[in-house]
């Protein structure tokens, strides 16, 4: 008997359909004639699954007794003596209780398929175990059950169930999926828009992965060498000229039009040093491949067409992006330009896009500068044309019969000379002169093959010939090095004309300026280091690149800033020329530098400036807030001390009354101010400590009228470290904000749960709610949001408790609560060495098992 075959309905989130879909494909095998039976499905209560159930064949289950329980689990002893042809099993991730056949569901299966019984299960994604760390780090929750990836990868069949984030909630907002006493903290936590479409794109990634395996599969079974471009990569080439803009957007709209598609942008730079881009062109061209989706990449290279090709044949890339040249037609004399080359040597495998742009033919410029150096392919050959030229020119001249004469033999010579200086300088051109004198001399100056010159016209002018070669030579050698020069210039009056208007802009992002300093220069790692005096040690203000040096002496190139500051590159040694520019960004670097210390300052500035702003409240909240309840409390002792009338019991009791609620007001503002007052000077020290919550919330809501509050805080929640005092502050002044919003006297709701290393506690209302944009404002001191009515508070209550929370290293958020009102979410840090339990009011069954 063979092996059955497993197909998996894999799912990114409990309720998408997994199960509605498992047992829609037995409905259709049965009615196909396929012996199906269900050997373990959990409808979890849903109305619609548990329809579906109907007139399929169920296998009983198998009871088995644990810790005074009775729990169910598929028989699979029962199916294997049924033995049907396709069996459904539910939760493959599923463990058993103790005591059961095997540990884990998936090793029930493993049995059914070893006796030849096709199996359909279901999986959710956040149960494979290589994705536990990533969707805990997601969604807060530590999945216990998991399944070993290769059970999964080993399915003859995944099917992906799919489902929007939006659709999903909307799903369950209409009871489809979790009863209603559990769906605000379900879409509240768990079922979060974000959660959900992290999860989503976890599913299709690894569903994706998977068809790529299966594809590679196919193609090695099958012999199938040749590339198959199942997933684009789209190379595209930067010169930095302005043409890239436009290069980047076609590569986008290709990139659009495939799904999974890549876009890898490439500017490749000389290994000399500086480039001929300009900084500010490549910045934005880097900041806009970004915003499309793509990553920027540069790359060293002298042969840029090979060093494009590699980079594309390095990422597998499928296509490359070039645009049209921005050539002049004579400038083609010298060569095909890269697009041509790189389009023939591409191959079969990588197609190449020309594309057109309005910088088409408009000319390239001056060359980068690079020195007085010239290209070590020039140099050669200016030397092969000035030393092997003057020996070929003259074995042609010596072939003809009647030869042009020596005047026009001298021509000859010189042009080659000429052409040497163009292409090799000084040197070859002084070399050419040389052999060309020579040469003219003993082929070509009667009596010919001697060194002697008989007539003194010809030794005229082999003498001529060589001083015109020579002043020839000289000045185009200083133009050629004139030229080099001024295109040097031009590259760096564009670098400092950036760093000027960086410093107009008021740029202050040092790291970005150590990278372009980095890039421009060719270097591994540049840092920027500075000491408090010359006996003080070295410290790094900042570096980019792999292993920065610690000291100026230990880089290849160091730039002093001043006496106490630094710029220290690695990666190779700089001519002396480059050391200008290397000065403008080192003393550039100190500026930003010294702006973001300006910047802090400035902050501490308007913290300080902030911290007055508050005590002008304060004073204007004792003048108004504070004096209200003195003055109910001065009013009601003196009715009291009045001699004029005879108050009755009742109402010197409703008097009494009156001045122990004011003196209670006023006792919470008091303390509301106090409390903001230790905020903003720092002396709020926590005692933490690991408690209960159960034993914290109680208490706290000793203020707050009886029946307003419906609490639910779990047995099995971890204990939390926090301050007791704080904590109990905390949340009485939330729970009485709550209340105070709540309408009709409808009761709010506050519920605990676990999240991995942390505990939230959610206060709920029923309110008006609040709207996104004023959700942070809320928190400032002495905000009072709406038309609460004045006396109701100076507006601290919830900036005290923000600050409180965030002194015991937790937070306070606001949220909006489903279906209408605000939720404030109260982020707290889980005791270490106890493990957090599952809260399953909030995640629910299905999202565990």
């Amino acid at each position: 008997m063979g092996r059955g075959t497993l197909r998996i309905y894999l799912g990114a989130a409990p309720g998408v359909g997994k199960t509605y879909a498992m047992l829609a494909e037995a409905h259709r095998r049965v009615e196909r004639g396929t012996d199906c039976v269900v050997a373990l499905v959990e409808h979890h209560d849903r109305p619609r699954t548990e329809v579906m159930l109907h007139g399929l064949e169920q296998i009983p289950r198998s009871e088995i007794d644990y810790r005074s329980a009775v729990f169910t689990e598929m028989d699979v002893d029962a199916v294997l003596e049924r033995a049907p042809a396709v069996a459904l099993v539910d939760e493959l991730a599923h463990t058993n209780v103790p005591g059961s056949r095997n540990a884990k569901r998936w090793q029930d299966v493993e049995e059914l398929l070893k006796a030849g019984i096709d199996v359909i299960s279901t999986v959710n994604i956040q149960h494979l175990e290589s994705l536990g760390d990533v969707v805990e780090s997601i969604t807060g929750v530590r999945q216990q059950e998991t399944v070993p990836d290769e059970v999964v990868r080993r399915a003859d069949q995944i099917e992906l169930v799919d489902m929007s984030p939006q659709a999903l909630r909307r799903r369950m907002a209409h009871g489809n999926i979790y009863q209603p006493d559990k769906l605000d903290a379900a879409l509240s936590n768990y079922f979060r828009p974000g959660n959900l479409t992290a999860l989503r794109e976890l599913a299709l990634l690894w569903t994706a992965d998977r068809v790529d395996e299966y594809l590679q599969q196919y193609r090695g079974e099958h012999n199938i060498r040749t590339t198959w471009q199942a997933r684009e990569r789209i190379v595209v080439g930067l010169t930095g000229g302005p043409e890239g803009r436009t290069l980047i957007r076609r590569a986008s709209r290709m990139a659009a039009k495939g799904s999974g598609s890549e876009i890898l942008a490439v500017y490749i730079a000389r290994s000399d040093g500086l480039t001929s881009a300009s900084p500010k062109e490549l910045a934005v061209q880097r900041t806009l491949v970004e915003d499309v989706g793509g990553t920027f990449h540069h790359v060293i290279g002298d042969d840029i067409p090979a060093a494009l090709l590699e980079f594309a044949r390095g990422v597998n890339a499928t296509q490359i992006v070039l645009g049209s040249s921005r050539r002049k037609t004579w400038q083609y004399i010298y060569g095909p330009g890269v697009g041509a080359t790189v389009a023939r040597e591409s191959g079969p495998d990588l197609d190449v896009h020309i594309v057109t742009h309005e910088e088409v033919a408009k000319g390239r410029g001056l060359p980068i500068a690079r020195g007085a150096r010239l290209g070590r392919a020039r140099i050669i050959s200016g030397w092969l044309v000035g030393v092997a030229g003057p020996v070929l020119l003259s074995l042609l001249l010596r072939s003809l019969e009647n030869g042009p004469g020596l005047a026009n033999d001298v021509l000859l010579f010189l042009f080659l000379t000429v052409a040497a200086a163009l292409l090799g300088g000084l040197r070859p051109a002084l070399a050419s002169a040389a052999v060309g004198v020579m040469l003219l001399n003993y082929w070509f100056t009667p009596p010919t093959q001697t060194l002697t010159v008989q007539d003194p016209e010809n030794f005229v002018a082999i003498v001529i010939f060589f001083a015109v070669a020579l002043a020839v030579s000289s000045v185009v050698d200083l133009a050629a090095r004139r030229t080099h020069q001024a295109a040097r210039l031009r590259a760096e009056s564009e670098i400092l004309s950036f760093l000027a208007g960086s410093v107009l802009r008021g740029e202050t992002a040092l790291d970005a300026l150590l990278e372009r300093v980095r890039e421009t220069f060719a270097m591994e790692s540049v840092a920027l280091l500075e000491r408090a005096s010359d006996v003080d040690p070295w410290t790094c203000a900042g570096s980019v690149g792999p292993a920065p040096v610690a000291r100026p002496d230990d880089a290849d190139v160091d730039m002093p800033v001043g006496d106490n500051m630094a710029l220290a590159l690695s990666g190779r040694v700089l001519p002396a020329e480059d050391r200008r520019v290397l000065g403008a960004f080192a003393a550039q670097a100190a500026v930003v530098l010294d702006r973001q210390r300006l910047v802090s300052e400035a902050d501490r500035a308007r913290r300080l400036a902030e911290g007055n702003r508050i005590r002008t409240a304060l004073l204007a909240a004792v003048s108004h807030d504070l004096r209200t309840p003195l003055a109910g409390i001065k009013a009601a002792v003196s009715s009291l001390r009045s001699d004029d009338v005879a108050w009755s019991p009742e109402d010197e009791a409703e008097l009494l009354e009156g001045i122990e609620d004011g003196a209670d007001r006023l006792d919470h503002l008091v303390g509301n101010l106090l409390d903001m007052s230790r905020l903003q000077t720092g002396t709020v020290t926590p005692l933490i400590r690991e408690i209960d919550l159960d034993e914290v919330v109680p208490m706290a809501l000793g203020g707050v009228p009886e029946g307003s509050v419906d609490l639910d805080i779990p047995e099995t929640l971890p204990m939390v470290a926090v301050d007791p005092g704080l904590l109990e502050r905390v949340v009485a002044n939330v729970v009485e904000n709550a209340v105070k919003y709540s309408p009709g006297g409808e009761p709010i709701a506050v519920a605990a749960s676990a999240h991995g290393e942390r505990v939230e506690l959610r206060v709920v209302d029923r309110g008006r709610g609040v709207p996104d944009e004023a959700k942070e404002r809320i928190f400032e001191p002495f905000q009072r949001y709406g038309d609460a009515p004045r006396g109701a508070g100076v507006g601290l209550g919830l900036a005290v408790s923000r600050g409180f929370a965030e002194a015991m290293g937790g937070t306070l958020d606001a949220e909006d609560t489903p279906g209408g009102g605000l939720t404030m979410v109260l982020t707290l840090t889980a005791a270490p060495g106890r493990e957090p339990a599952q809260d399953r009011a909030v995640l629910p069954a299905e999202a565990t098992s």
